[in-house]
């Protein structure tokens, strides 16, 4: 009786991702609204992509890294909204367990990047902005590719960190995951076992890989305010702060729910609390990158004109 109600993961052959709402209509009004959100993620991030590698204007460091986080949002967005987009139109809302422990694996890979990337993207607007006459020197071309390379390489280690100790426990029925996608807090509320130990790793590693990015780039951005004031005119600095000020938003966006996500403890699971707040580190912020750090650009707007512009020329 006992091998019934504890069964090990490995005779776990799919999971029931329950999603948002069992009404009809109300799956169906959210199935067009996701669809239309998902497919402007991938149209504004891939515009910006197409910009910077085809306008030799935009090579420089910060818009490599650009590039990089707007490659990451699209890869990010789709790990989990096809799956959530068909589970909406589809009565049978089954993932497989491989399936599962690919989407989990892929999305930590892609969250962790995005961590990173805005840490490192802070540092080099910190560089830029205080340190201008060192700037060709502190970033480098081979500098921003180690730094691109380190980013990859934390990402894979810390998802491969979660993934086994989550995906290891001993799973019991009925295997319905309260979640629109397979993601630990929610995966881990199926174990028949004690998830102690997960708590404080995901805990530790939250720590690391969540708060410690976020607070250096709080202190670049203090750094740069601080720059910001020392400018003469009144116009620079409005400008130059509300620059700050719309990147900090982002950022705060991504960070805050990620953080309440994985560093609390396991008892504090809200499953309809986590779904809305992985919506808002998942899509809204791979939604709000390219309006915030790239189209209200004026460098973005004229490689624009020149890609796009040149091309109807020649026709």
């Amino acid at each position: 009786m006992q091998s019934l109600g504890k069964e090990n993961h490995s005779f776990v052959s799919e999971f029931i991702l329950l999603g948002f709402s069992s009404e009809s209509q109300v799956r169906i009004a959210l199935f067009s609204f996701f669809l239309l959100l998902y497919l402007i993620i991938l149209l504004g991030n891939g515009l910006i992509i197409t910009l910077i590698y085809m306008d030799s204007h935009l090579h420089t460091p910060m818009y490599f890294f650009l590039s990089i986080l707007s490659l990451v949002d699209m890869s990010y967005v789709t790990t989990t909204m096809p799956q959530m987009l068909i589970n909406m139109v589809c009565p049978k809302k089954t993932i497989s367990w491989g399936a599962c422990v690919a989407q989990m694996f892929i999305f930590l890979v892609l969250g962790i990047a995005e961590c990173v990337l805005y840490a490192i993207m802070a540092y080099d607007r910190y560089v830029a902005i205080c340190f201008p006459l060192h700037y060709p020197l502190l970033m480098g071309r081979s500098i921003c590719i180690k730094m691109v390379t380190g980013c990859w390489a934390i990402s894979i280690a810390g998802a491969l960190i979660y993934t086994v100790f989550t995906m290891r426990l001993p799973y019991c029925g009925p295997y319905k995951i309260n979640h629109f996608f397979c993601e630990v807090p929610a995966v881990l509320k199926l174990a028949c076992a004690d998830t102690s130990f997960n708590d404080h790793l995901d805990f530790i590693l939250g720590f690391t890989l969540l708060l410690v990015p976020f607070s250096l780039i709080l202190v670049s951005y203090v750094c740069i305010f601080a720059s910001i004031l020392r400018i003469h005119s009144s116009h620079g600095r409005l400008k130059s702060f509300s620059t700050c000020a719309s990147h900090i938003t982002v950022v705060i966006m991504f960070y805050g729910p990620a953080m309440i996500m994985y560093m609390r403890p396991g008892s504090w699971y809200d499953p309809k609390r986590d779904k809305k707040l992985a919506l808002f580190y998942n899509v809204v912020s791979a939604f709000l990158n390219p309006i915030i750090y790239s189209l209200r650009n004026k460098d973005v707007k004229g490689a624009f004109l020149n890609v796009f512009g040149n091309r109807r020329a020649s026709q």
